[in-house]
């Protein structure tokens, strides 16, 4: 995984405790956002379990011996749902997709490198999409396979591509 920089705020006690005064928690709720979205991208993890998220570093700080309750990281990620950078998995909403970029932007970053690779009107599979030879060095290279259907969804919405399935695997053809 690469280093993250921890913020000041994460070695401050209260800032594992949500905040009554509405400006102070927003700051702080901005600034867990901003922290999980870091993390997430830095060790390539997409989805956060609720339930066992006390076990990570970016919930525990062990130098300061305090711990985010799972009230308040889904306080956050309720919050982070509504810009578009989370989003619940199942219905009891103990699983959640975290996106470090919107949706959209990882469309556009897969279709300008389908464009600039001359992909256009051409199938390629999911697969070489997300662990291709072709991807590597891409930030999209080894995203989550539901974040990438998503991401490829808003394109095709947009009329810039079609997903097919065929045989046993799934494809894109970008236009």
């Amino acid at each position: 995984m690469a280093e993250i920089s921890w913020p000041w705020q994460y070695n401050f006690p209260p800032f594992f405790t949500i905040q009554p005064h509405s400006e102070t928690r927003a700051k702080q709720l901005e600034a867990w956002q901003q922290l999980i979205a870091e993390y997430m991208k830095a060790s390539k993890q997409s989805t956060i379990d609720i339930r066992e998220s006390q076990n990570s570093p970016l919930f525990h700080n062990a130098s300061i011996n305090r711990k985010l309750s799972s009230e308040a990281l889904l306080t956050i990620l309720e919050d982070m749902a509504k810009t578009g950078r989370a989003a619940p998995v199942d219905k009891s909403k103990n699983i959640w997709e975290v996106y470090w970029h919107s949706l959209d932007e990882w469309g556009s970053m897969i279709y300008n490198w389908a464009s600039s690779n001359g992909l256009n009107n051409s199938v390629c599979t999911l697969f070489e999409l997300q662990e291709g030879d072709n991807t590597v060095g891409e930030e999209f290279h080894g995203l989550d396979m539901n974040i990438l259907i998503k991401a490829l969804k808003t394109l095709e919405v947009k009329g810039k591509c079609e997903l097919m399935e065929f045989d046993d695997s799934q494809g894109v053809k970008f236009f």
